[in-house]
């Protein structure tokens, strides 16, 4: 329940997308703390400090979209166990330590989640909820950003 005034068929569209935007972000947030934990190589602590604002700023994104989710009259997010098995994200290899291989790695999941969020922008604006519209456009440049600083440490 809400008195947001959006017709029911935003707001549901609205919802949709936002959680898909929830779940995957939660998926990159576990991805990158992975990365962040495990990375070794001469580049270490450079990676180490950069995938944990990559991990911070997924998480702060899922806590945004979900609380969208919340404030629409959704139910937000999902179980770790249905995560796993809903985010289009591959599984993180866990045996990976070399760091311009979990960089690449990285680099890789994040490129499919800002993705899809610059999609869900446009259909959130079809679905005539700018307010969703406006989140995802922040996230979005806030993922971009995030991807651009990877992309900087890979070979020319």
């Amino acid at each position: 329940m809400t008195r947001i005034q959006l017709p029911e068929s935003s707001r549901n569209a609205a919802i949709t997308l936002l959680n898909a935007s929830t779940t995957e972000l939660t998926d990159l947030s576990i991805q990158a703390k992975l990365a962040h934990w495990n990375v070794r190589g001469p580049h270490f602590l450079m990676y180490h400090q950069l995938f944990d604002q990559v991990a911070e700023h997924a998480r702060e994104g899922s806590d945004s979209t979900a609380e969208r989710v919340a404030a629409l009259g959704g139910v937000a997010g999902l179980p770790v166990q249905d995560i796993a098995t809903t985010s289009p994200l591959p599984t993180w290899p866990m045996t990976l330590r070399a760091d311009a291989k979990v960089l690449a790695a990285l680099a890789d999941r994040l490129g499919i989640v800002a993705n899809h969020v610059r999609e869900r922008i446009d259909q959130a604006a079809l679905a005539e909820d700018a307010d969703t519209a406006d989140l995802l456009t922040e996230l979005s440049r806030i993922l971009d950003q995030d991807l651009w600083m990877l992309e900087a440490h890979e070979p020319a």
